[in-house]
């Protein structure tokens, strides 16, 4: 028996979540969205989201403010912080806000897979 989690992608960029499809896609299910608010809705909506890959830096909310949101919604989803700005700082914020992790743009696919096989739930 399978049970195939899913895969949340919150990122504003397209080309962003078109790699992330390209990388993750063969080997999970992916739900893409493209701003906070859309990933919520799904995260409220959905019950078997395994780990969200959050962007940090989005126009509306910021992925922090996103974060949070979501830890409320769920204290125990993993959550894999995706960051363009090599701000370490940003970075340990998110981490202590309770993300399991970040990854640098651009990253690596084996990066991707690896983070990804680790923190699914």
């Amino acid at each position: 028996m399978s049970t195939s989690k899913k895969v949340l992608v919150i990122d504003d960029e397209e080309g962003i979540r078109e790699s992330l499809k390209l990388i993750l896609g063969e080997h999970y299910e992916l739900i893409l969205t493209d701003s906070g608010e859309q990933g919520l809705d799904v995260l409220a909506n959905a019950d078997d989201i395994g780990l969200v890959l959050l962007d940090i830096k989005m126009p509306q909310v910021s992925g922090l403010d996103i974060l949070k949101q979501l830890k409320e919604q769920d204290p125990n989803m993993n959550v894999i912080m995706v960051t363009g700005y090599k701000s370490v700082e940003t970075a340990a914020e998110a981490v202590s806000l309770g993300a399991c992790g970040y990854i640098v743009k651009p990253f690596k696919s084996d990066e991707i897979l690896e983070k990804v096989k680790k923190h699914l739930k």
